[in-house]
């Protein structure tokens, strides 16, 4: 097992956690990443990102590995693939234990990001991977001359419907209400696809099948009426919640779990700040992911100054 030391430590490698390396590393502070997985986060399973500047279009996870080949320039070390054990934010130094090894950190930066949120309906976790996924990229192929249903009203709900369209003979979406909340631009394409078709005002209340999913039982929000559609594979994004495991309770948070920063990104302890989507953020985006986390390397860069004035004062 390995014992590290280091002034800035990063909780996640997506956007908000590579972009806080690179500021963290040329402000000359030790600086490390520590992921559950590998680097890269939730964009890297994008099949293309059209609204980050610089990139008219870019494939997501060729952007992600220029923002590691970034971080590397940097030398900011790098930990993926750590299972975590126990997260300490209140000790000083703060205190982070993985199955192989132990870290210690003056600042951290909670930048873990946050994960698809569930349907909750009975099926949904009996039919996962046979059936139901929440990665049209890394399934899509599967669905082939298929029929697959795509549930939310978002950018990211209507863009993977699209996508699925490269495969499937038809993508139903399903939103609970009359009108999407995706952007414009977006809305006009998938108004102008062929494969696809809307149903609106519904939600989904459960999901059959036998092996696979076959089914998905509706319920239209207005009138309560219940009708069953066939398809083969059921996609959700409604949303996301924080990945946040190991770290409540130990600093604020939101109803929803998402972390409580000020403008700063400092949370509601000393020298832990907090980044991208695991924060209570009115926009969640890569580009604002990657802002957040050159806001919060700056300013842990500025605690880890007052920490050493104090320290000289004694």
């Amino acid at each position: 097992m390995g014992i590290y030391n280091f002034d800035i430590l990063i909780l996640g490698g997506g956007p908000a956690g590579l972009s806080a390396g690179i500021y963290a590393a040329r402000s000359s502070a030790s600086t490390a990443i520590l992921d559950i997985t590998m680097l890269g986060g939730q964009p890297s399973n994008y099949l293309e990102l059209e609204n980050y500047p610089g990139f008219p279009i870019i494939g997501g996870y060729d952007l992600m590995e220029k923002f590691e080949e970034h971080a590397d320039k940097f030398n900011v070390q790098k930990f993926p693939m750590q299972e975590i054990k126990r997260i300490d934010l209140l000790s000083e130094p703060k205190i982070i234990e993985t199955v192989e090894d132990t870290f210690y950190a003056k600042s951290v930066i909670i930048a873990c990001g946050a994960q698809a949120k569930k349907l909750g309906v009975k099926g949904e976790a009996e039919f996962l991977s046979r059936g139901v996924s929440y990665c049209a990229v890394c399934d899509g192929a599967f669905y082939k001359n298929k029929t697959v249903t795509v549930v939310g009203g978002g950018n990211a709900a209507v863009e993977e419907a699209m996508y699925l369209t490269k495969f499937a003979d038809k993508v139903y979406v399903i939103h609970r209400r009359d009108s999407l909340r995706a952007d414009k631009i977006v809305q006009e394409r998938a108004f102008n696809n062929p494969k696809l078709e809307f149903v609106w005002d519904s939600r989904v209340v459960e999901i059959q099948g036998d092996n696979v999913v076959t089914t998905v039982v509706i319920e239209n929000v207005k009138t309560g009426e219940v009708t069953n559609l066939k398809t083969d594979g059921v996609f959700p994004y409604i949303g996301f919640v924080p990945n946040v495991e190991g770290i409540s309770g130990q600093l604020e948070q939101d109803a929803n779990g998402f972390v409580i920063t000020d403008n700063t990104m400092q949370t509601s302890v000393k020298g832990v700040f907090a980044a991208g989507d695991v924060r209570n953020t009115p926009l969640r985006q890569v580009i604002t992911a990657a802002s957040d986390g050159a806001v919060s390397a700056f300013y842990a860069s500025k605690y880890l100054e007052v920490l050493e004035n104090s320290k000289a004062r004694v």
